[in-house]
């Protein structure tokens, strides 16, 4: 098995671990397991990538370098003045963030994990040493990735505030670190006392869905930071609240130490930042049985089997679908998407991006235009952006976590494929692409008065069209009948050509507003062409 540097640094402290009671051989060999275990988990920022596993490469390594790369919006923060309270607390605020869902998205398994109780305590083994042991899993990815997520910003710190900044820096993110595993897993203790596994599995979900929104569209904003050094000098007030703010705790030793301010909230920040950090450990500790009791609700499936909305699905499906058999398929993969996991985190990530994105482009327009002008403007198209989510959607209804039920397809009384395809798609359309579409049609229209009405009737057109244009050229799989783990294989190049299609339809949209009557003439187009697609679009016979 291979031999790990971390382990070997952990060597050198076995005395103190026996001290507390812990079997360190034992300790040691369920951590050197575990960390061979991870090389064959994707984390979920890298969770579309594609590339092919190697043997004996942790895949969260590779995502390192991601990290870095983000981190470098916190340069500025760093080097832009001795304001410490203030710029250090947003520093913290930042990083804190990213570090809860980032353990939230991949480190709830571990966390979270009941093979262990089911495993290794089956053996001759201490629960104390297996908790230890998961604490200090948890504990050293976190650290990695929390060091290259602050690596450019401690470097930066090293240079410019000098090596004490960077000592301070440096043990303020261990004590960040060992509070937010602490309070992560007191949440979880929280939540399944109270409700059962399911709502526990859901808002982990979210907060997967999250940190690949945030990690996708962050970078987009590191070009279009505000004005740092004026924010910098803002004068900072104290309010009572402002002592249960993390962040600001973190904030605290940089101004009493570098700066020799002892104002007695300053201290009362800089002693949080230690005390809180060490006392949540030993409340974790205590609580570690009831938390590894709690557990078991996990197993705990009782809240799924709750239908909600029914009758609405039922009445939608009568307006939107012309057979049975095609509103059978409609509600079906209605339900199917709002309850399948893995289908929320591979989609939903892409549709925060095309959700945000036309608000990024618009805000640049708005910065060099100003609202007054930007009402004129073409900035609008935009809104195409919404389109990129399409491909993802086609190729990802094909999948999903429960596929061995797809024997039902080969069961049940259809004529065809038609029906099934045609039900999918338009729930998906309805319940994953028109909620976006209608969110930002509204806001264009405030900002741009009402002049674009027309044009988004035309989008929406062009949406649809788009729509059945992915689902031709898409490989062809009975929806939710493949398994994840062939998600993704040979889609990259048919992805650009999507794009470039969409980029046409755009580029046939603008032209049209260059001719007096062009646009109406292209929506009537665009309804013949959509009647037609929607007609003949799911004439498609599947083998086997």
């Amino acid at each position: 098995m291979k031999e790990f540097s971390i382990l070997k640094f952990l060597d050198k402290f076995e005395g103190i671990f026996e001290r507390f009671g812990i079997d360190y051989p034992i300790m040691r060999r369920i951590l050197q397991v575990k960390l061979t275990l991870d090389g064959r988990r994707t984390p979920t920022a890298m969770i579309n990538s594609s590339k092919k596993k190697k043997e004996e490469e942790n895949s969260l390594f590779k995502s390192l370098w991601f990290y870095i790369l983000l981190g470098i919006i916190l340069i500025p923060l760093v080097i832009a003045g001795e304001n410490y309270l203030f710029q250090m607390s947003l520093v913290f605020g930042i990083v804190m963030f990213m570090m809860t869902i980032t353990l939230i998205s991949d480190f709830s398994s571990v966390l979270l994990d009941l093979k262990d109780k089911d495993i290794i305590l089956s053996k001759p083994i201490d629960g104390k040493t297996l908790s230890v042991a998961k604490t200090i899993h948890i504990m050293i990815y976190m650290f990695y990735i929390t060091i290259a997520f602050t690596g450019p910003s401690l470097m930066a710190g090293l240079i410019r505030q000098g090596f004490l900044f960077f000592v301070i820096f440096f043990i303020e993110i261990f004590l960040m670190d060992l509070f937010i595993v602490v309070i992560t897993a007191l949440l979880y203790l929280l939540i399944l006392k109270f409700f059962d596994g399911e709502k526990l599995k859901d808002i982990i979900n979210y907060f997967q869905i999250a940190l690949t929104i945030v990690i996708t569209i962050g970078y987009q904003l590191v070009g279009r930071l505000f004005n740092i050094n004026d924010l910098l000098n803002v004068e900072y007030i104290l309010k009572f609240w402002h002592y249960i703010i993390p962040p600001i705790w973190f904030g605290g030793p940089f101004e009493l130490i570098l700066k020799g301010n002892q104002d007695f909230h300053v201290i009362i920040f800089s002693a949080l930042s230690i005390i809180i950090p060490i006392i949540s450990m030993v409340i974790y500790n205590k609580f570690t049985p009831t938390f590894e009791y709690n557990l078991q609700k996990l197993n705990d499936n009782s809240g799924s089997s709750k239908s909600k909305g029914n009758g609405f699905n039922r009445l939608l499906s009568k307006i939107v679908c012309s057979t049975k058999e095609e509103a059978t398929f409609f509600k079906f993969a209605r339900n199917m998407i709002k309850k399948e996991r893995n289908f929320k985190l591979r989609v939903y990530p892409s549709l925060g991006f095309s959700l945000i994105f036309p608000f990024i482009i618009l805000l640049t327009g708005l910065k060099e235009l100003g609202l007054d002008r930007i009402i004129y403007s073409k900035a609008y198209f935009s809104i195409y952006f919404i389109g990129l989510i399409v491909p993802n959607i086609i190729n990802t209804i094909g999948f999903s976590g429960n596929y061995k039920g797809a024997w039902v397809y080969k069961t049940a009384p259809l004529n065809g494929t038609k029906a099934i395809f045609k039900g999918t798609i338009k729930a998906s359309f309805i319940n994953l692409i028109l909620p976006s579409y209608i969110f930002i049609s509204i806001i264009y229209m405030i900002i741009f008065k009402g002049k674009i009405f027309i044009d988004l009737i035309i989008l929406f057109l062009t949406l649809l069209l788009f729509v059945i244009i992915c689902f031709n050229l898409a490989t062809k799989r009975l929806p939710f009948s493949e398994p994840f783990a062939e998600a993704n294989k040979g889609e990259g190049i048919i992805a650009i050509f999507f794009v470039l299609i969409l980029g046409v339809l755009a580029g046939v949209h603008y032209i049209a507003t260059t001719f007096k009557y062009g646009v109406l003439v292209y929506m009537i187009i665009l309804i013949i062409f959509n009647i037609f697609a929607w007609k003949k679009g799911f004439n498609v016979n599947l083998e086997g």
